[in-house]
Parts: structure tokens; sequence; C-alpha cells
């Protein structure tokens, strides 16, 4: 039996063979008929396109207003407007208690009125001082006066008056006396010869010496009054004129003091008095501010929603703000964005900020409606770059803020995330294709353009980009079809000779030609060539439309390349390029 078994199996190897050769040679042959999808297949035409810079950002108001507590004593909330209200201007927003106030202000008042009547008491005893010291200055000026007169009266009248009648008495004292002395000498010859009687010649010797009495007395009268009276009474005047004007004086300093006493009493009633109205008007004011009003159209915001270091009440853990709440003195409370004036705060990165200028046109996306374009200009750019903080302290980001042209039913409110895309420019006829059909080794770009049989690997120079669409100076023609993908290994009919490769890895870096260009007008990364994919990688790539701004679902930030891996080292060309395929590989680089 065994060897029926073998020549069995002998007769069934060579049925088998023809079969798998047959399976084989059809299956190849389905492989190299399959067609390409249209979607994989672009037409290279000329056309302009748009050169846009995706970023991302957050959305905020162009206008708020913070809503603070005024008082300068705890506050404790009675009344608030839900967050998230739209509210008026005028609208209350927070009611504070003022019991407490109300009672401070009838103090208040108490003290304003005890203050009123200490000020007018103590000008009206200013009054009656200045009264007072105007009267008794001048009886002091009219006792002085009658000093005066009183001095001049005793030197002008007195003293003139007295002066002649001592000198009258001296004068008539000496004439009586030489008249006495001649009848005394007649009488002694009388009386000698008999004449007279004895008694009556003694009369005129008594009378002549009385008479020399009286001169002598005359003398001395007018010497002691020269040389003692006069002084001394003209010393009594001047004294009691000197005590005049000293009493004077001192009446005069006397009420000066009283005065300034009075008045500084009158200034201290009157500071307290105004001190008095002062703090009323101030616990009137804080009893106004008891009531918190809107001051703009807004949006309401309780400051727990936003972060500590924006002056809210604390981190995440803060309760909002409600019916019983104490609140600080100057708390921050709540803020009022103004939604109708909407703004957007976009991040680029520091090598486009020089890029962004005033009054470029940008697109902006919410995330809350992604599918809503939302148009907007630069208004311009931070003048300082933000740091990536410890996480990544080498990335430096300047903010562009745009003002956004919304409408009220957008509904849009700050802090929404967006997304953006900024137009930098627009490129005009000029030969382009879309970013994946463009793939890279090293420094050399190239496509695959459609040929007999498959595809042919193309050198291409480029120009400017955008993030979907890119220039090509030279390497195809319009109405020439490239593959968007990479392309499978049997689609392959032709390849660029090795030495392209290394001649361009080789030769030093060339800043200028198309190359440049395409730096030029390129956002960094965002159009760059990929330097090839895994088979069936192109499929997946964006349509030649709008492209999808940075951010998006899990794309990577600008300034990365395209691509997602690296395609293995070019295989040696089975066919000798085309003489546009020939460009120096100097004159190709990548939009930087």
């Amino acid at each position: 039996m065994q060897p029926v078994r073998t020549v069995r199996a002998l007769a069934i190897l060579p049925v088998a063979c023809i079969a798998i050769a047959l399976s084989t040679g059809c299956g190849g042959e389905s492989a190299q008929s399959t067609p390409v999808a249209v979607r994989d297949i672009h037409s290279v035409d000329k056309g302009s396109f748009d050169m846009l810079l995706p970023v991302s950002g957050e959305l905020a108001a162009q206008q708020q207003v913070e809503v603070r507590n005024k008082l300068e004593t705890r506050a404790i909330v009675t009344e608030i407007v839900p967050e998230g209200t739209q509210v008026a201007r005028g609208d209350v927003l927070v009611r504070l208690a003022q019991e407490e106030i109300i009672d401070r202000i009838k103090d208040a008042r108490d003290k304003v009125n005890t203050a009123q009547s200490s000020a007018v008491a103590a000008q009206q005893s200013l009054a009656i001082k200045e009264g007072e010291r105007s009267s008794e200055l001048a009886k002091a000026d009219v006792t002085v006066r009658i000093a005066e007169l009183a001095l001049q009266g005793w030197l002008e009248g007195e003293v003139v008056n007295k002066r002649q009648q001592l000198e009258l008495a001296n004068e008539t004292a000496a004439i009586n006396l030489a008249r006495l002395k001649d009848r005394f000498v007649e009488s002694d010859k009388l009386v000698k010869q008999g004449f007279i009687a004895k008694d009556e010649f003694e009369r005129d010797r008594i009378a002549m010496i009385e008479a020399e009495a009286k001169v002598k007395q005359a003398a001395l009268d007018l010497e002691v009054y020269e040389k003692y009276q006069f002084f001394q009474d003209e010393a009594k005047k001047r004294s009691d004129l000197d005590q005049a004007r000293a009493e004077r004086s001192r009446v005069e300093e006397k009420f000066d003091a009283e005065l300034v006493k009075s008045r500084a009493d009158v200034a201290s009633a009157e500071f307290q008095l105004q001190s008095a109205k002062e703090r009323l008007v101030n616990l009137e004011t804080q009893l106004s501010n008891t009531t918190l009003v809107a001051p703009i159209d807004g949006l309401v915001v309780y400051a727990t929603s936003i972060d500590s270091s924006n002056g809210g009440r604390g981190g995440g853990d803060a309760q909002p703000p409600q019916v019983g709440t104490e609140l600080r003195p100057n708390e921050l409370v709540m803020i009022l964005p103004d939604v109708s004036r909407m703004i957007a705060n976009l991040k680029v990165s520091e090598a486009l900020s020089g890029r962004i200028r005033q009054g470029q046109r940008v697109t902006v996306y919410s995330d809350a409606m992604p599918n809503t374009a939302i148009a907007g200009e630069v208004t311009g750019v931070s003048v300082l770059a933000a740091t990536g903080g410890w996480r990544d302290p080498n990335r430096r980001e300047y903010t562009v803020k745009v003002a956004l042209d919304t409408k009220p039913e957008l509904g849009l409110k700050p802090a929404m995330r967006c997304k953006a895309e900024i137009l930098l420019g627009r490129v005009e006829g000029v030969v382009n294709i879309p970013v994946q059909a463009v793939f890279r080794q090293g420094p050399v770009a190239y496509v695959y353009v459609e040929a007999t049989g498959g595809f042919a690997q193309r050198q291409v120079s480029l120009g400017q980009a955008s993030e979907t669409q890119i220039e090509v100076v030279s390497g195809v023609t319009p109405g020439e079809r490239v593959l968007l993908r990479e392309p499978k290994p049997f689609e392959v009919v032709s390849k660029l000779d090795p030495a392209v490769f290394e001649l361009a890895a080789a030769a030093p870096p060339n800043f200028s030609g198309a190359g440049a260009g395409a730096a030029e007008g390129a956002p960094a990364g965002e159009a760059r060539p990929r330097r090839g994919r895994p088979d069936g990688a192109g499929a997946g790539g964006p349509p030649a439309g709008r492209g999808r701004p940075a951010g998006a679902g899990e794309a990577a930030p600008a300034g990365t390349p395209t691509a997602a891996k690296d395609a293995p080292t070019a295989q040696p060309a089975t066919a000798a390029p085309a003489p546009a395929e020939a460009a120096p590989a100097a004159a190709v680089s990548a939009p930087n």
C-alpha cells in the first residue's frame, strides 16, 4: 500500500505547483492593475492662494469693569445677581447690609449738630472779645492822650507861669529892699536930727530887714524851682504818660492773647464741624455704596471664577458670593465684561511675530461653535513675549490682539478657547499644489508625477506656501498630475538618481532663490514638505481646501513638520529624470 501513496503524491505535486503559479500570477497582475483613488491624485494648475497662519488662543472682552466692595467696614451681602446674567447699565448687582451704617449716620448727624453749636459759640465769644478789646483800647488811648496833654500843658503853661511868678517876686523883693534901705538911711538921719521918733526909726529898720529876707526868699524859691521842683513835676508828668502808654500796651497784649485763644477756639470748632460733616458725607456715600450697580452693559462673572492672581477671592476652593457672605474692604466681587465687543488673544511664536501687522485680516473659530467663522482684524502685538514657564522655559510667544466682528446671538464669552487663521498675504498666479504632494529627503524636495505605468519621482523647487498649498517654481507644469500620498512600491516607475541627494547634502546652505522665497512667504513648518510617509499615509491628509487651524484635534503646534515620520532613503532611479527634474539642489529648500 505504501507505493500507491507515493505514486499518488507524485501525481498531485505538479498540479499543485501549477495552481500556485497561476494563483501568484493572477494576484500580481491584480496588484499592478489596482487603480489609484481619485482623491489621491491632483492635477497641477496655475492659480492663487492665501497664506494663512494657524494659531490658537482665547476670547476676551474688549472692555471689562471690576465691581469691588467700596465699604470701609465689613459688608454682608443681602442680595446678589446670579452669575452669567446679562445686565444693563444701572442695574442693581449687589445689595449690602445697611443697618450698621444707618446707626452710624445718626450718630454722625448728632456730632455735626454739636460741632455746629460749638462753632457758633466760639464765633460769638470771639466777637465779644473783639468788642471788649476795641473798647478798652479806646479808653487806654484817651488816658494816654490826657497824659500827653497834661505834660504839654504843664510845659507850656504852668512852668512858664511859675517862672514868671518867681522872677516877679524876686524882682519885687529886690526893688522893695532898695526902697526900704533908702528910707532907713533917711530915717537914720532924721532920728539923729530929732525929726522922727526912735520907734518909727526901728520900724523902718525892721521893714528893711524883712525886705532883705524876702529878697533872699524869692531868690531861694526861684533856685529851688529851677533845680528841683521843675524836674520833680516833669518826672511826674512823664511818668503819668509812660504809665498810660504802658497800660494801653498791657490792655492790647491782654486782649490780643485772648483773641488768639478765641480764634483758635473758633478754628478748632470749625475743624471739628468740618470733620463731622465730612464723616457724615462719607457715611452717606458708604450708604449709597451698599447698592452696587452696573457701570456698563455686561455679563456677570463672579470673582471666584477668576484665577486668584487676578484679584479673586482665592483659589478654586473659594465659594462664590451669596446672601450672608462677608466681604473685605475693596474686595473684588465680580467683573462685567462687555460681550458685545469681543477680542481674541492669540498666541504666536517668536519666530512668526515679526510677520504680524496691524490691520491683517483674521478668521476666528470658537471651540464652542467650530463651524462658525468670525471675521476679525489685528489691532496690535504685545511688546514682550511670554515664556512657557517652568514646563517650557525656552518657549517664547507673543500675544496678538484681534478685534472681532461679533453679533450678540453668537453668545461668545470671555475665556472661550478659539482657533484662528491670520491672513499673512496672497500669492497670485503661480503654479501650486497641495502640500501633501511634496516630500523631501534632506534639502531635496520632490513629488510623484503620474507617468506610464505608475508615478515618477521628480525634484521640484518650491516658493511661497500656506498651510494647504505651496508654490512650485520649477519641476512640474500645469496639467500634470501628482500623487497626494506616499506611493506603494509597485506604483513607483522611476526614482531620482542618488547623486542628486548626495550633492544637495554636500552643498553649503543657500538662502537665496526659490527656497528663500518660500521661507519668506510661508508660515514656519506649517506647509513644510514632508520627508516621506508610510504607505497610504497621504490618504488621510487635509483636503486641498481651507486648512484646519493649528490646535484642532491633535494637530502639531506651529513650527513642526506636517509629516509624521521620515521616509526611507530614496532608492536608485531606474530612469533618468526629466529636464525639469534636474533643477540644482542648492535652489531647493523647504519653507522655514
